[in-house]
């Protein structure tokens, strides 16, 4: 059994375990974290026993193999390179990291240790996007020549510091969520080069008195916030397609708790839906043009969520010696296109993505 060891044990991890603890090929052996309280509940409901307040202590030990980095944005592309240089695989939460460099230090260092390095980008896990992907891998949608991906939450800003704070996330819900359904969207479409973007990144309501979070009650102090609560931007790609993206912590749009998560994907054959629902919409026209047709596609439901596939399909790959499920090359552009969206924000006009 492969040893892994969880950096980071009060927040995302909690999604991550069940995979861990159903995979046939690994085990968790060990938490960091330097929150004692948080370390001690996670070992404690886990039946693990080897906790540490140090990174070094679990990249010292020869018996891990793995290390699955579950920390606030900035100390992702540290951490992974740390662990890279100790000889461990990576799982490392999304985003990778917030800025294309960061990803190239990463490669760079990935390829120096020979080990495989993963982002946990669950949203691919999904049953009903690994069944959206087959219809489109197939041909069903034809061209797809224009895509729109969104995640709205209405009033349901994190209220912890690791997301309000640009010193420790990079950024707000353009970061924290379009990294979702961008990279989603990239995935489907088969990873097309962007080149140019242009987008805005505001703060309108959560630094008012009294701004208030289904997520943790009234903001402590909202002139603290320091990141975008709401970002938008449209992407071109080399292939002449283009995308709209469009993400909120706080909007007012009518949505409640995790918001109003969709995607859509326009062909010359067909339209595709992925949305809050269990189930994929394909929109088509029948041969002479004139009359339409919705189909729907029921996945088969896993009964394992998103976050549980990805960690077993991580161990399975470092057991087998095959390729990254997500490799950190994908995660250059996802974390191009992003960045590029806040340059332009601050610049006020369409920019070049740089990978």
């Amino acid at each position: 059994m492969l040893k892994v060891a969880c950096i980071g044990t009060g927040g995302i991890i909690g999604a991550h375990m069940p995979g861990w603890e159903k995979s046939p090929d690994a085990e968790v052996v060990a938490g960091v974290d330097p929150n004692a309280e948080h370390l001690k509940a996670w070992g404690e409901k886990h039946g693990i026993n080897r906790l540490h307040e140090r990174v070094e202590d679990v990249l010292s030990d020869p018996e891990v193999d793995i290390v699955d980095i579950c920390t606030p944005n900035r100390f992702h592309a540290p951490l992974t390179v740390q662990a890279l240089e100790a000889g461990k695989h990576v799982l490392c939460e999304k985003p990778l990291v917030p800025t294309v460099a960061e990803v190239r230090q990463i490669i760079d260092a990935r390829d120096k240790a020979d080990r495989l390095v993963m982002t946990a980008q669950n949203f691919r896990f999904l049953d009903k996007s690994v069944a959206l992907k087959h219809l489109v891998d197939a041909g069903r949608l034809g061209e797809v020549y224009h895509s729109r991906a969104w995640w709205l939450r209405r009033g349901a800003i994190p209220t912890r510091p690791g997301f309000l704070l640009m010193e420790q996330a990079g950024g707000g819900p353009c970061i924290d969520l379009g990294v979702h359904v961008l990279d989603l969207t990239l995935h489907l479409l088969g990873h097309p080069k962007p080149v140019s973007v242009t987008g805005t990144a505001v703060t309108k309501l959560a630094n008012k008195p009294g701004a208030w979070s289904e997520w943790g009650g009234k903001l402590e102090d909202p002139a603290a916030v320091d990141v975008e609560e709401f970002a938008a931007g449209m992407v071109r790609f080399d292939n002449g397609s283009t995308l709209v993206l469009e993400t909120s912590w706080m909007l007012h749009h009518p949505t409640r708790g995790n918001g109003d998560v969709a995607i859509w994907l326009y062909g010359d054959k067909a339209g595709a839906y992925f949305g809050d629902d269990s189930d994929v919409k394909i929109l088509e026209t029948d041969n002479d043009a004139n009359h339409f047709r919705d189909t729907i596609v029921r996945p088969m439901d896993t009964h394992l969520g998103g976050h549980a596939v990805e960690c077993i399909a991580f161990a399975k790959a470092v057991r087998e010696g095959a390729p990254s499920p997500v490799p950190p090359e994908d995660s250059l552009a996802v974390i191009g296109v992003l960045d590029g969206l806040y340059q332009s924000s601050r610049a006020g006009r369409e920019v070049p993505v740089v990978l």
